[in-house]
């Protein structure tokens, strides 16, 4: 059986265009943790190494959590209880800087973000570092999720095809029953 999530960036990317190439658009934010506002750590759980709250687009926090050489990132004022923020590399790993929103117009001058793509550095041992495009949805309570991995180094064009994951599966992805494109 093939999973929906395939099937619906399949349907998307070549038989549907769902979003006119003029329609979405990206900004761009910073992840620097020097800047960001710390969160005491939390003393009875001894894997988190850290909890930052960055600033977003807009008025979106973006939470920034490390355990066990990982790193967690989750948006939202409720960021701890989206399911992004249990999502990551089962490597471990660290993130880049440079965080891209993926926008669409609710109204004119008014662009609102429904996904965000991040560059997430795993470990795959013996000293090499490998490079991985999360894309994570935005959406209401308990529709904040990763719904696609995409390997950098694999795929030539590895920012043209997380955008189009982006636009065109996040917003029909549903977090609850979808598993993450990968790719």
């Amino acid at each position: 059986m093939v999973p929906r999530p395939l099937i619906l960036l399949t349907a998307s990317l070549l038989a549907i265009p769902a979003l006119a190439a003029d329609s979405v658009t990206s900004a761009y934010t910073n992840i620097d943790l020097a800047t960001c506002r710390q969160e005491p750590v939390d003393p009875d759980d001894p894997l988190q190494s850290g909890v930052w709250w960055c600033a977003g687009y807009g008025a979106i926090p973006v939470r920034v959590a490390e355990g066990d050489l990982r790193f967690l990132v989750s948006y939202g004022i409720d960021a701890a209880g989206e399911m992004a923020a249990s999502q990551t590399l089962p490597a471990f790993n660290h993130i880049g800087q440079t965080l891209e929103w993926r926008l669409r117009p609710e109204a004119p001058d008014l662009w609102s973000p429904f996904a965000t793509i991040l560059r997430f550095f795993p470990d795959l041992g013996d000293g090499e570092t490998g490079q991985v495009l999360v894309i994570t949805k935005l959406g209401g309570s308990g529709q904040i999720c990763h719904v696609g991995y995409v390997d950098a180094l694999a795929n030539p064009q590895a920012n043209t095809l997380a955008r189009q994951i982006a636009d065109n599966v996040a917003p029909l992805f549903d977090c609850q029953a979808d598993q993450p494109f990968r790719r």
